[in-house]
């Protein structure tokens, strides 16, 4: 397999580490989308939607979306529950993950730490939004869905880790961090920017 990714990038790094935690071999082919690197000809020939990550299959077929690529792989693995319902919850934590929470938690890093401009108020209102849901959730339970490790918290992990670099602290919630931790230690488990995988 070939994964087309930028190694900052919380979308990319959900993907490598489950890829990581299957024991799945992969070629990591970067590319830094500050420079324009995926909007070329040949990267929009991979995706035309000009994003990463792209996961290309060892028969050719790609795949794109972060999670739709988490779903692919999860699939008859321990990380997607076999039951309807848990499964149809583990979406609903991923659409969550995508629709309430990285256009927030995401883009206040991507303003704070990476532009180095200040992140305007109402992204920062509706991030600290989408903690105080996640914190609800985990007060009485140690994983997102069926009290067990899945992609959904695979998906949140991946931007809620470095909120702090979107200037979000994580002080106030500490469900949160202890789930933060918990996912840290499974096995397996490897950091954002690591470049050597087995």
């Amino acid at each position: 397999m070939r994964l087309y990714d930028y190694l900052p990038s919380g979308n990319g790094y959900k993907v490598r580490l489950l890829l990581s935690q299957l024991g799945i071999r992969f070629t990591l082919v970067e590319k830094d989308i500050f420079r324009g690197e995926t909007r070329t000809s040949e990267f929009l020939a991979v995706n035309p939607n000009g994003r990463i990550p792209v996961l290309e299959l060892d028969d050719g077929r790609r795949l794109a979306e972060s999670d739709a690529i988490l779903f692919y792989l999860a699939d008859g693995t321990r990380f997607l529950p076999d039951d309807r319902f848990a499964r149809a919850e583990v979406l609903q934590w991923m659409f969550f993950e995508q629709y309430s929470h990285e256009p927030y938690v995401a883009v206040a890093r991507r303003i704070r730490h990476m532009e180095r401009r200040p992140v305007p108020a109402e992204l920062m209102d509706r991030g600290h939004q989408a903690l105080r849901v996640m914190a609800g959730r985990l007060a009485d339970r140690r994983f997102f869905v069926a009290d067990r490790y899945s992609i959904a918290d695979i998906a949140l992990y991946a931007y809620t880790h470095v909120a702090d670099e979107g200037g979000f602290e994580l002080g106030p919630y500490p469900a949160v961090r202890a789930w933060l931790a918990r996912v840290a230690a499974e096995p397996a488990h490897v950091p954002i920017t690591r470049r050597d995988f087995p």
